[in-house]
């Protein structure tokens, strides 16, 4: 394989001197967020020399500003993103995986929302047999505020279980549980109905842990057979038909984003 040349002529952008001048961004975030590419994959094209900023070569960790900077890809100038940011609820059924794309070509949450004209991405997961509520939004700064750890944002789960849960189970999920990665921070849980065989259980924690819900209830000794997220937040899933995807409103939005704050 060839390597590719870098234009030689061109000299580099060298970093800003003021790291907080109002409207600089990251070089990398500035192309993420216009869906060029991923942030990693955004840094190794200005890494090899492909992305030029007002006809200079670019240096990773150079600043621009998206309104002012005329940036090119491979040659080709950059088209910013001047979408109004929005954010969408999708009610996830089973089966459908929580990624842009997959090279295995399964199915992919981003099939479910076709017909939206902007580009979003989803913020968090969901594993691939649990349904319910998941959020996607074109706005990175709600979307990291969402799921960073240090927020602690509530997200309530409705559980069917294998077998019917008594009191001191309750109670197990209420303290916390150790699992293989430590232990968990402590839960709300209610009982909803059972029948002679099984369990609903509703349950809110506020970590965000690997099928944390799954492995919490298995340790206790109740297998998981219905896994659906009601709530994330302040944000209900509502009467969603499985499978429809709907804008949340103002309110909504306004309240995701003090419950960050």
């Amino acid at each position: 394989m060839t390597a590719r040349r870098r234009p030689a002529a061109a000299p580099r952008v060298e970093k800003p001197a003021s790291t907080g001048e109002p409207g600089l961004e990251r070089l990398q975030k500035v192309l993420a967020q216009a869906g060029i590419a991923s942030r990693r994959h955004a840094e190794e094209l200005i890494s090899e020399g492909s992305v030029t900023v007002n006809g200079q070569v670019a240096e990773l960790g150079c600043k621009v500003d998206p309104a002012r900077d005329y940036i090119k890809v491979n040659g080709k100038p950059l088209r910013i993103n001047a979408e109004e940011k929005v954010c969408i609820m999708l009610n996830k059924p089973r089966g459908f995986i929580t990624t842009m794309d997959d090279p295995e070509a399964r199915d992919t949450v981003m099939r479910l929302i076709k017909g939206l004209k902007m580009r979003v991405k989803p913020v968090g997961r969901l594993d691939v047999q649990t349904e319910g509520l998941l959020l996607f939004t074109n706005d990175g700064d709600l979307a990291n505020a969402v799921t960073h750890p240090a927020r602690e944002m509530a997200k309530t789960y409705r559980v069917k279980v294998d077998g019917v849960l008594d009191e001191a189970d309750f109670e197990k999920l209420r303290q916390g549980v150790k699992l293989a990665d430590g232990m968990t921070a402590p839960a709300a849980v209610k009982p909803v109905k059972k029948t002679a065989t099984n369990s609903w259980i509703e349950i809110t924690i506020h970590e965000g842990r690997n099928r944390q819900v799954r492995r919490m209830c298995e340790k206790i000794g109740h297998s998981v057979l219905k896994l659906k997220r009601m709530a994330i937040g302040p944000v209900e899933l509502g009467p969603l038909p499985l499978g429809a995807w709907r804008f949340l409103t103002p309110g909504e939005v306004k309240r995701l984003r003090q419950a960050t704050t």
